[in-house]
Parts: C-alpha cells; structure tokens; sequence
C-alpha cells in the first residue's frame, strides 16, 4: 500500500502543538476542508501561515499526482520546525516553504492555485484575500480559517486590544459575501471557517 506520509509522526507533530500551544487548524475545520479536497484533487495549494507546518502535511493527502504546497510563514522558530516535521512526515518534496512576511512574500508569486488557506495575521486578511484572488484558478477556493474569532467578529466586541483584528476579518467577510463573482459561506466550524469560490 502506497503511504502518501507518516501518520504516526503527524499525530506526534500535532500532540506537540497543542503541548506547546502553537495554534494549528481544529479537527472539524479540517474534516470540512479536507472533504471538499476529497472532490477536488488541488494541483497547487497555496497556504498564507505554516506555523510548524501541520496543516501543510495534512494537505498534502489530498493533492493531485505531482501536485505542490506552497507555504508561508515569518517566525524563525517556526520555520526551522515546520521544515523538520516536512522531513519525518515524509512530505518534503510535497512542500515548498517561503520565509518572510506574506506581505512582502505574496506578490512575488504569480502561479495560479486551486486552494489557498488564509491563516495568518488576522489584522492582514483583506490584503490576503486581494492577493488569493489574484491567483486563484477558475475552480480554486479560498478558505480563511479563524474568521468568527472567538466570537468576537460578530458581536459588538470594540475593545481595543483585538479592535485591529476584528475590524479587519469583518472588512474580509463583507468584501467576500458582498463581492459579486463570490461565493461564501460561513461555517461555525472551529473557530469560524470562511469557504469562498469563484461563481461559475
């Protein structure tokens, strides 16, 4: 039997995140990703916030033959994690990690994806959807993971330390939901889940 990774050190890297409290995607938010992947075998991912790269290595089971992970993140420690966990889940050569700032990062690139994973910087996501748009294919999807924010984002949260933040994802859900050759939907998965595709 064809193993796509290692499963057994995929449940170590994950245990480990949770230990050290390194934010990774929820079980039912990826249940929900991953059956839309199931349909649609992506040959190009691309994913704004690898942290220590669970969620990358979880992707990569459902890209197509040859297919490719390209992914972002900024934090040192973080890189130098995600890059050993590409190696003992066996994806190395699935993943193409970019160090830097996604704002800086994103457009340098010019491929076009069939799934990109927002999950990064909160007070960023506008921007990120900007550039998703850019390069997403005529079938891709955008998910933004985090987009309720413990619930913040659709109460009348106005205090200031996460005002930045809040403003921002509600900016991202109005630009989506309001953007005529979207569509979106909001799922109350984890920690909000927003889905957008480009209207056929």
């Amino acid at each position: 039997m064809y193993i796509i990774m290692n499963r057994a050190e995929l449940e170590i890297i994950k245990e480990k995140a949770l230990e050290n409290h390194i934010p990774i995607i929820m079980d039912d938010t990826l249940e929900v990703i991953s059956n839309e992947l199931k349909q649609n075998k992506p040959h190009r991912i691309l994913e704004i916030g690898a942290a220590v790269g669970y969620s990358a290595i979880c992707f990569t089971e459902y890209l197509a033959d040859g297919g490719i992970i390209e992914t972002i993140e900024r934090d040192a420690d973080r890189i130098e994690e995600a890059k050993q966990n590409f190696i003992k889940a066996e994806v190395q050569d699935k993943v193409i990690l970019h160090e830097g700032d996604a704002v800086e990062i994103l457009p340098t690139l010019n491929e076009k994806f069939d799934m990109v994973f927002i999950d990064a910087a909160k007070g960023k996501y506008p921007f990120f959807l900007k550039e998703a748009l850019r390069m997403l294919s005529d079938n891709g999807i955008i998910f933004a993971d985090n987009i309720l924010y413990k619930g913040y984002v659709m109460s009348d949260y106005n205090k200031h330390k996460q005002r930045t933040a809040v403003r921002n994802l509600r900016e991202y859900i109005k630009e989506t939901t309001e953007n005529p050759n979207l569509e979106t939907e909001i799922l109350e998965v984890g920690d909000g889940l927003a889905i957008s595709r480009l209207k056929k």
